[in-house]
């Protein structure tokens, strides 16, 4: 797949129009319909006059390449921890009203739960000694404060995927710093719940949250790896189609 073709069809070719004579004319062609002029992403010439102009040194810094793709799969990542985020605030919203509300609720839970006992032993699912149905009913007994703490506790976890989601959005690379610690924090966590009780789905969002951790590691360069953040910026400036015709030049 042509990484570059691809942006480029989406969103528009990128040209720009250096102030350097030499340069320039690498860059600009002359066509029956005008000028054209190389967009700086995927390379094919453009008709029409440059989106910018001036000094090379002040051309932007165009992703290309595997770059796009990185970038692509930043925001998939994106995606998903500001949906979590939203689901997380929405069950720390539910224990805030859930708080004042305990009585009410254990006695229409009490009071519905042998309507549902047939549908269940159709199934082969006993709800006498069900574990769900026990933490349920605990849950229940939970005091206001406990309730409190639970929601506050919550709220500060969904702020963390939000913070993450808006910041791996925009591309930016204090989130992937913070995105990279905060899941780490939260893995002996989510292995201490896997050893409590063995499910695919938990043992999916910890594969999951490995690979993102690994992934942002190494393809960003962080905490130094792979010569850091100047490796970083070199790589993405080595893909520049500007700084490869300036060194032809």
């Amino acid at each position: 797949m042509d990484w570059n073709l691809r942006a480029c069809a989406r969103r528009g070719h990128v040209t720009y129009a250096p102030a350097e004579a030499e340069l320039r004319d690498r860059l600009c062609a002359t066509t029956p319909q005008g000028e054209a002029w190389r967009c700086l992403r995927c390379g094919t010439y453009a008709v029409g006059a440059p989106a910018g102009g001036g000094p090379a040194d002040h051309a932007p810094l165009i992703p290309r390449g595997a770059a796009i793709r990185d970038r692509l799969i930043i925001r998939i990542l994106a995606v998903e921890r500001f949906l979590r985020g939203l689901l997380i605030a929405a069950a720390a919203l539910a224990v805030w009203w859930f708080r004042d509300s305990q009585v009410d609720l254990s006695r229409v839970f009490e009071s519905d739960l042998p309507l549902v006992r047939p549908l269940a032993d159709k199934f082969g699912y006993d709800l006498t000694d069900s574990p769900i149905v026990d933490e349920i009913r605990k849950s229940f007994t939970l005091s206001h404060t406990v309730l409190l703490v639970i929601a506050a506790a919550l709220l500060g976890y969904a702020l963390i995927e939000l913070v993450e989601g808006v910041g791996l959005w925009l591309v930016k690379r204090w989130a992937e710093y913070f995105t990279v610690v905060a899941t780490a924090a939260f893995l002996p966590l989510e292995i201490y719940e896997l050893s409590e009780k063995f499910t695919w789905l938990r043992i999916g969002a910890l594969l999951f949250n490995v690979v993102a951790v690994i992934y942002l590691l190494v393809t960003k360069r962080l905490f130094g790896l792979r010569g850091g953040a100047d490796a970083a910026h070199a790589a993405l400036l080595g893909e520049s189609l500007l700084e490869v015709e300036r060194a032809a030049v």
